[in-house]
């Protein structure tokens, strides 16, 4: 299953609180980026990032994207846009 053009546009709106938010598309489902830096995608309408060190204070439910990936987190209160925020720049901030 790929992600739907409109899930995609509604994470993308919800992530406007950032600025150098960009995406690409793969395979059907949508890779992330903020500032540049991999931080995660949209697979299967699921919003999920990388997993990092300052990121495990969030207690987010673990997810693999597609058979034979390593795991992510998911995301699950979108609208939360000030969590989002935080959890993207810690994200970020680990992987730079």
């Amino acid at each position: 299953m790929s992600s739907s053009k409109e899930y995609k546009d509604y994470i993308l709106e919800n992530l406007t609180i950032l600025n150098d938010i960009t995406y690409k598309p793969m395979m059907g489902e949508y890779l992330l980026y903020y500032k540049n830096v991999l931080f995660g995608g949209i697979y299967d309408d699921r919003l999920l990032i990388k997993r990092t060190k300052s990121n495990e204070k969030y207690a987010l439910s673990e997810e693999v994207p597609y058979n034979g990936a390593k795991y992510m987190y998911q995301v699950e209160n979108i609208d939360d846009q000030e969590s989002l925020k935080n959890i993207i720049i810690d994200t970020y901030n680990d992987l730079k």
